[in-house]
């Protein structure tokens, strides 16, 4: 039996640029004052150094939001949920046939597996899951529900994450540090880099590779 592999990956999906965000974000925070006739075209930045990142005003970034798409493990999904104040929308292993050719299932092989050795009985492992499902399915007539059980953490699902700014930042702070999972590294980090360039100034203190002790300094 051939098994399918695809990769890990999350990529931001929203309508406009991450500057129409930070401006509004000046605007909503700017009422506090009402200092709104001080805006202008440009001042988003020294307002988000100043008030957001030197002052620790995080609470007014929580009114704008961002949705990211994600291909992960089932594994690693149950750690996604986990983050508290996020709305999620996930592939179902209940309505989902994996049987069917459509539906053929993806599996994401873990990054630390590079001897042949443990490759092989990974392979094994994947196949015999993918054998028995099936099997559940078209020879006991078993619903996708119930033959879901024998499923591996491996088996790729399809994602749909939304957090407000401020959670995200607290998703980077606590799943990019040295001692977060490989395979959550190889989505948060390239993740991070994408806030980075999509939203500038709010992300641009956290490091890859922190020891959590240190990037816990980071959470306000």
């Amino acid at each position: 039996m051939t098994i399918k592999l695809t990769r890990i990956q999350g990529e931001i999906c929203e309508p406009e640029d991450g500057i129409s965000k930070l401006r509004r974000i000046e605007e909503f925070g700017r009422i506090s004052h009402r200092s709104e006739d001080r805006q202008t075209e440009d001042s988003w930045q020294r307002f988000i150094e100043s008030v957001v990142m030197k002052h620790g005003d995080l609470s007014i970034i929580e009114h704008e939001k961002v949705t990211v798409i994600a291909t992960v493990d089932r594994g690693m999904s149950h750690e996604l949920v986990r983050h508290r104040i996020g709305s999620y929308t996930q592939e179902s292993t209940r309505f989902v046939n994996y049987d069917k050719p459509e539906h053929e299932p993806e599996f994401i092989k873990p990054t630390d597996l590079f001897g042949r050795n443990e490759t092989d009985v990974w392979n094994a492992a994947i196949e015999c899951a993918q054998e028995s499902y099936k099997k559940l399915l078209s020879v006991y007539g078993v619903s996708p529900q119930i033959a879901r059980s024998v499923l591996p953490n491996a088996l790729a699902t399809k994602i749909a994450v939304t957090y407000n700014l401020r959670s995200w930042r607290h998703f980077f702070i606590m799943r990019c540090t040295k001692e977060t999972h490989p395979q959550m590294k190889d989505f948060s980090i390239p993740l991070l880099y994408q806030f980075q360039g999509y939203c500038p100034i709010l992300f641009d203190d956290i490091t890859p590779d922190m020891k959590q002790s240190e990037a816990m300094r980071l959470l306000r």
